[in-house]
């Protein structure tokens, strides 16, 4: 695994801290109406993020994963402009506007999206790494997933069919304790959803998964497997959502006293104190860092504010290939 140093921690610490507040964001202006529809936040969950990219190699490894997808092509490279754009819905968003909040995509970058099919993208998961191995092409897949989507039969099937083709990628269910509001212990007879790869000598594993070290060192372990042709991987990164599960959730499943026992394991919080106990950098410089992270968002805000709406004529001509197609623009 390549070598975490004083640069991954300031670096995590920056990029951890700008998803936080770029969704933070989002929050507000989502109750502003600027963007409607759905939204799911990410935050609490960013070790994850911050932990696979460190083990990815982003000239070739893939991505995919369900609606909570705002800050995951961010990491890929896309520009955060082009994120928040779409989720306004406007003409520079990342698919013009027309995919939403729940439909963020990149194929530049190596992000398959955004489905907003409860566990939908589980199956293209291993569809994208059966191409890598057809083609012999030395990627690896990460497929993403919550813990609700761990109880649909798509998934039982796509592992059977990994494991038996002995396909490159890894499946990462992201824990967070709830399906909606469903909590995990209702949902089976068992919390420990890593025991589903048991049946398919797959194999599999809890992980810490609100520290960004534990993340890295697992998903490092199972993208070597996965490259080197072992086959998949299935990890249970245990994580918690600091927010509903969507922005119209009253959160009722669950207490405050609960939400605060997992803020005091928050990841940026983690990376903070260790970055300060080895004196990588003294709180004037993370302020620094705290300033830089604010004037991004704005940058972002801002973009998104003055870019324009796309064209009528665009949700035509993305949908129907026939240019004559008789259901036309005029019409309306």
């Amino acid at each position: 695994m390549k070598k975490i140093t004083k640069e991954t921690y300031l670096n995590w610490y920056e990029e951890m801290s700008f998803w936080r507040k770029f969704e933070d964001k989002l929050a507000q202006v989502y109750i502003q109406q600027k963007v409607r529809g759905f939204l799911h936040l990410y935050n609490g969950q960013e070790a994850i993020l911050a932990g696979s990219l460190h083990a990815m190699d982003l000239t070739k490894d893939r991505m995919i994963t369900a609606y909570r997808n705002h800050v995951q092509p961010i990491g890929m490279g896309v520009d955060p402009k082009r994120v928040m754009a779409e989720l306004y819905g406007k003409g520079t968003g990342t698919s013009q506007g027309l995919g939403g909040s729940m439909h963020i995509f990149s194929k530049e970058h190596r992000f398959y999206g955004g489905h907003g099919i409860v566990g939908g993208q589980i199956p293209l998961g291993a569809g994208l790494a059966f191409a890598d191995k057809y083609f012999k092409r030395d990627s690896v897949t990460l497929c993403f997933f919550g813990d609700g989507a761990a109880r649909q039969g798509s998934l039982h099937e796509t592992f059977n069919m990994a494991v038996n083709w002995n396909l490159p990628v890894v499946f990462c269910v992201e824990n967070n304790g709830y399906a909606m509001g469903t909590s995990v212990k209702r949902t089976a007879s068992h919390e420990d959803i890593w025991k589903l790869g048991l049946g398919y000598e797959m194999p599999c594993g809890p992980v810490d998964a609100m520290n960004p070290v534990k993340v890295a060192e697992a998903m490092d372990e199972a993208i070597d497997r996965a490259r080197s042709g072992k086959g998949p991987t299935f990890l249970d990164l245990k994580t918690y959502r600091y927010r509903g599960h969507s922005m119209s959730d009253a959160q009722k499943y669950r207490t405050k006293d609960e939400v605060e026992e997992y803020q005091k394991i928050d990841p940026i919080t983690q990376v903070k104190e260790i970055i300060l106990d080895k004196k990588y950098a003294d709180e004037d410089e993370l302020k620094k860092i705290d300033k830089s992270v604010k004037d991004r968002v704005k940058e972002c805000e801002k973009f998104a504010d003055e870019s324009d709406y796309p064209d009528k004529n665009v949700m035509y001509d993305v949908v129907y290939e026939q240019e004559d197609y008789p259901f036309i623009p005029h019409k309306l």
